[in-house]
């Protein structure tokens, strides 16, 4: 199950520290291999389940990165 799911009654008193964006982002590699290679192999329908993961992943890091105020922000590489 994804690291950004957060059950109903939890929703909001998730603490939002680097090590979950780091397993976050780890978990989201790791879905990005698997539908490639479910697709390599023209199985892309049963992909399908991991490409809503890795969107409601990527909503979750975008609401968390849109919250966060400019000043605590790292600058861009």
């Amino acid at each position: 199950m994804s690291v950004a799911f957060v059950p109903e009654r939890l929703r909001g008193k998730a603490e939002v520290n680097q090590d979950t964006l780091q397993r976050l982002l780890e978990e989201n590699d790791q879905l990005i291999r698997c539908i490639v290679e479910y697709q390599s192999k023209g199985r892309a329908s049963d992909c399908v389940e991991y490409q809503h993961i890795l969107h409601r992943n990527l909503i979750y890091l975008a609401t968390i990165a849109d919250a966060t105020p400019p000043s605590t922000q790292k600058p861009a590489d």
